[in-house]
């Protein structure tokens, strides 16, 4: 009964009553725990989940439970103050990009956690980045006030520093470390002070004597920001005239729909502090799916850009963002419904793949919880059941009124593995997993390599390939053994050639003819592929470039140095000739192919390994060794700074010697280090490395 009046409550509810937010950090800044504590204060659960114990309600999955990490997304729906909240728990570990990725091109806005200790860390540098690509409106709280070391307004000057944000410090604490009891509120200019270790009881009262200088001074520069961004704070600060808290958060809240400000707060979650504040915030200042930009998108029939604003009158359009194999259900697909209303029950048309599919059920989630709905309003977001062929990033809307919505960017797979059944019973069962979440997953890719027989399993790092090996044995029941890692090596030219191949069979009857001359010159890094056409006067028909142009690019698939793929290099084709009779798609296309492969032997190739950047936290004492530890893996030391009692090593190291080191930082250390990494580039390998992969090859 109780789950019937809940959907009658989200049917009522208007558009700007809704918020659909992530909550995005660097691993281990207290996501999780923060969204406990949300779903805690809202009335969703009656016992708060502790990510240590491995009862977190959002961290579902046995391997997050065992790990205490968060490896998937998780969405649940709660309600604060008459608001419905679409909130998702993202994975902050960068093995997991691609699930902060495709949550942050479907929220409207986002809170950001740091940690007052570690501050603005690389993965909070990454998400950070991922959300300014999206445009998307966040408010920061800086987490764990109350561990030994924090440093509030340090990390608010590595915000501005590190990732070029315009924080607006809102809330300052009261007390440090073990003394941590509170904050002081400079838009109502009150202090709050908790009162029990639940954070349910605390009071507003005056700000303590010994803290008005410090809260003057930052609430002035509060006024001050805004004035900046908003001309009614600008004239009433002007002419001194008092400025009201509700014009404060008025003017707070445009600035920060528009990107020009992020709201500060403070608090600790695992301590029950400042999360009731963090949820008014969420209300206040992020956007409703009304008050961000329509969503702009491409008609397929006349190739003209379209927009549809949120609403239950406009057309249907939602894009795909997450796609989940569920033991019980099958196949939930995750839309986010831009336009329109989305029914079970009815037809939907997939303008990506052009085809018509049946939506079997819509339910509502929480965590791994379902409930069940008949419709789905615009600026919503839910699952489908019954979708069989749509898959992440595609675009589901109204038959007769077709868009494309822009599709959203994945990163590269950089670590592979080699896998086989243990068993033939296996055989099967594996290619279905291994389909299943590929399907799931945008970053995790399988390819079979001829010359070994061997499958390939492709992805972020170890951890993710490790997470999917565990995945098929305990959910479905495929035992598998996986090879040693592999580097996802690239190649490429250092010089500038001119490369020139016929292809000419003659057999009896109609015969084969294909004359290309290309330039290649090696290109800017993480370009991948340029091919330019600089045909003049007919020396080649026209009909014939797309096929040169596919040679040119299946050839680039396999290099010549080690067999890996080639990047970053431009080709022009500039000259060749045809026969009127001869000349055929298959007789250009193996003519490129074959200059191309000629040009790469010619143009210097050399091999790029893909640079991690890299953060090592250990305790002082160890430092010495930690530090030649990792000049014997060729990592490049960027800086080592102290933070309290440990020294934070930040560095660029070769994916290559990176292999295990979780084992080697903690057998150094004495299980006392932590580290993380994520790709940042490609760089030439040492010429005495190279030798040896080439002769492993």
């Amino acid at each position: 009964m109780e789950a019937i009046l809940e959907l009658d409550k989200m049917e009522e509810l208007n558009l700007k009553k809704l918020r659909n937010i992530g909550i995005i950090a660097h691993i281990d800044a207290g996501k999780t725990t923060t969204t406990e504590r949300i779903l805690y204060y809202t009335g969703k659960i009656y016992k708060i989940g502790e990510v240590d114990e491995g009862t977190a309600t959002m961290d579902w999955m046995e391997q997050e439970q065992e790990r205490g990490i968060t490896i998937t997304s998780a969405t649940t729906t709660c309600f604060w103050k008459d608001t419905r909240i679409n909130v998702i728990d993202t994975p902050g570990h960068v093995d997991f990009t691609a699930e902060v990725e495709r949550s942050l091109k479907v929220l409207d806005g986002a809170v950001v956690v740091f940690c007052a200790v570690g501050g603005v860390e690389p993965q909070s540098e990454t998400v950070w980045r991922q959300a300014d690509r999206y445009k998307v409106p966040r408010i920061a709280f800086i987490n764990k006030l109350d561990r030994v070391g924090s440093d509030f307004f340090g990390v608010c000057k590595e915000m501005k520093e590190k990732l070029g944000a315009k924080p607006l410090i809102l809330q300052i604490p009261i007390g440090q470390e073990d003394q941590f009891k509170g904050m002081v509120d400079l838009v109502e200019s009150k202090a709050i002070i908790y009162k029990d270790e639940l954070g349910i009881k605390f009071e507003k009262t005056e700000i303590p004597e010994e803290l008005k200088p410090l809260a003057s001074k930052y609430r002035l520069q509060l006024i001050e920001r805004l004035a900046e961004a908003d001309e009614v704070t600008l004239d009433k600060f002007v002419h001194d005239i008092g400025i009201r808290p509700q014009e404060l958060k008025r003017s707070i809240r445009e600035a920060t729909i528009k990107n020009k400000i992020v709201p500060v707060f403070c608090g600790s979650a695992l301590k029950n502090k400042g999360v009731q504040a963090l949820m008014d915030a969420i209300v206040d200042f992020l956007p409703s799916p009304e008050e961000v930009p329509p969503i702009n998108a491409i008609n397929p029939e006349t190739e003209t850009q379209e927009e549809r604003k949120a609403s239950d009158d406009e057309y249907l359009c939602g894009l795909v963002f997450k796609v989940v194999a569920d033991p019980y259900v099958g196949k939930l697909t995750f839309v986010r419904v831009y336009s329109g209303v989305l029914e079970s029950g009815k037809q939907i048309y997939n303008a990506t793949k052009k085809i018509e599919e049946r939506i079997g059920k819509i339910v509502q989630l929480h965590a791994n919880k379902q409930n069940i709905v008949e419709r789905v309003h615009a600026g919503d977001i839910a699952a489908c059941v019954g979708l069989k062929k749509t898959t992440t990033g595609d675009t589901i809307c109204d038959e007769e009124h077709p868009l494309v919505l822009e599709k959203m960017h994945f990163p590269t797979p950089v670590i592979s593995r080699s896998i086989e059944p243990k068993t033939k019973m296996d055989q099967e069962k594996l290619s279905l997993a291994l389909h299943r979440l590929q399907e799931e997953d945008p970053t995790f890719r399988v390819s079979y390599n001829q010359e070994t027989a061997q499958t390939i399993i492709s992805g972020m790092g170890e951890l993710h390939l490790e997470i999917l090996l565990d995945r098929m044995l305990r959910e479905f029941k495929v035992a598998a053994k996986a090879g040693t890692p592999h580097v996802a090596y690239k190649e490429t030219i250092t010089a500038k050639v001119k490369s020139e191949a016929k292809f000419v069979q003659q057999t009896g009857g109609r015969g084969q003819y294909g004359h290309v001359v290309l330039e290649i010159a090696p290109a800017e890094r993480n370009s991948n592929i340029i091919f330019i056409d600089k045909i003049k006067g007919g020396a080649i028909p026209r009909e014939f470039i797309p096929a040169i142009e596919q040679g040119v690019n299946e050839k680039a698939q396999t290099g010549v140095l080690a067999g890996y793929p080639v990047t970053d290099i431009e080709v022009k084709l500039v000259d060749g000739s045809f026969h009127e009779v001869d000349s055929s798609e298959l007789a250009f296309k193996m003519a490129a192919s074959k200059a191309l492969s000629d040009g790469l032997q010619k143009g210097r190739c050399v091999l790029l390994e893909p640079i991690m950047d890299t953060e090592v936290i250990i305790p002082d004492e160890f430092l010495g060794d930690v530090i030649g530890d990792l000049n014997s893996r060729r990592v490049q030391i960027k800086s080592i700074d102290q933070k309290g009692p440990t020294r934070l090593i930040r560095g660029n190291a070769p994916l290559a010697e990176m292999f295990g080191y979780a084992t080697v930082i903690r057998s150094l250390t004495r299980g006392r280090g932590t580290y993380t990494m994520e790709p940042s580039f490609y760089a030439e390998v040492p010429s005495n490395i190279v030798e040896k992969i080439i002769g492993r090859h």
